[in-house]
């Protein structure tokens, strides 16, 4: 029987590691769904007809997820507001009512992505600071780039208003006041 040596040991357990580290997304959360691994894609909020709102957001695939991190300006200083991913990827619109209702798959009612039924494209409502710009840092669970309940080909919505969580169907969040598609292809 052959004797390994430290230095073959030691390859093999870097190996193992680097092996066992394949499937960890960027945020080393693990975990990421099939074929989704390190997919990303920029969406350019652009405001409706009378708006001044625009952003720039990158979409990445996150664990069970989609994480949407960027900017959202031209709000009112200190504003909440509606924030979610619509069905269609059309903002052409006037009012971004192109872009259909919330992405919504498992035919679900409208409620809060933090627990309970809602959604899959119900997320977390925008925050502007002091100057009117809302940074966006959230993890959208349920939805995915490409695969099962798949955004591309979709549009992110900021709405004037902020979501109540429990109006149907759409958490009374009035106005689109900026859209954004998500591209069809990552």
């Amino acid at each position: 029987m052959r004797t390994m040596t430290a230095a073959r040991i030691t390859a093999l357990a870097a190996a193992a590691l680097l092996i066992g580290c394949s499937s960890t997304d960027d945020a080393g959360r693990g975990g990421t769904a099939p074929g989704a691994a390190g997919k990303t894609v920029k969406v350019s909020l652009a405001p409706t007809q009378g708006r001044s709102v625009h952003g720039e957001l990158t979409l990445a695939s996150a664990g069970t997820g989609v994480r949407i991190t960027g900017k959202v300006d031209g709000l009112t200083p200190g504003s909440e507001h509606g924030f979610h991913i619509h069905e269609k990827g059309d903002c052409s619109a006037p009012d971004a009512s192109s872009a259909g209702g919330h992405f919504n798959p498992a035919s679900t009612p409208h409620g809060n992505p933090d627990g309970g039924a809602h959604h899959a494209g119900d997320i977390r409502n925008l925050v502007a600071d002091g100057g009117g710009v809302a940074n966006v840092d959230v993890i959208v669970e349920g939805v995915s780039i490409g695969g099962q309940n798949d955004v591309l080909g979709r549009a992110v919505v900021v709405h004037e208003a902020p979501d109540d969580y429990t109006s149907q169907p759409a958490g009374n969040s009035g106005t689109r006041i900026a859209c954004g598609v998500i591209p069809a292809s990552g």
